[in-house]
């Protein structure tokens, strides 16, 4: 499983030209769940995000989580961060998990976080075509990869 981290002010996701959802101040995080995924790889990166300091302290260090400084979370599902450019010049999401697999894993995330929050994040919708807008905070873009505990 694969997150990408973007700090932001704001994030917003659109459907069908309706607003579906919005945060302020905290993490977009676009998810990629691959066929290997399962629960262990949701907790871990759970863990990983919850902890992860990447909000300023009160002299400008990054030093404070997303519960430290009470921020929102977004999670998106996004198959394309499991996209191979190795052969050719049209990517391959062969190791993207297909719906039936993934979906119940990014329920399962979603339910995750809640309880580790305290709150619900906010979500776009599997398999839609979302319009994501987000006002990038830094900017501060992070990729952690369940697979590379690093």
């Amino acid at each position: 499983m694969r997150i990408l981290i973007q700090r932001v002010l704001q994030a917003s996701v659109t459907i069908n030209a309706q607003l579906h959802s919005e945060i302020a101040k905290g993490l977009l995080v676009l998810v990629g769940i691959e066929n290997d995924d399962d629960e262990t790889d949701v907790d871990w990166l759970t863990e990983k995000l919850l902890k992860l300091r990447i909000f300023d302290d009160e002299i400008g260090v990054m030093n404070l989580s997303v519960t430290d400084v009470d921020a929102q979370i977004m999670l998106i599902s996004q198959f394309t961060l499991h996209a191979s450019t190795k052969k050719g010049a049209r990517p391959s999401y062969i190791k993207a998990a297909r719906p039936e697999k993934a979906i119940p894993l990014y329920e399962f995330l979603i339910r995750n976080i809640e309880e580790k929050l305290g709150k619900s994040p906010a979500t776009g919708v599997f398999g839609a075509d979302m319009k994501v807008a987000l006002i990038n905070d830094g900017p501060v873009t992070i990729w952690i990869d369940s697979k590379n505990r690093e």
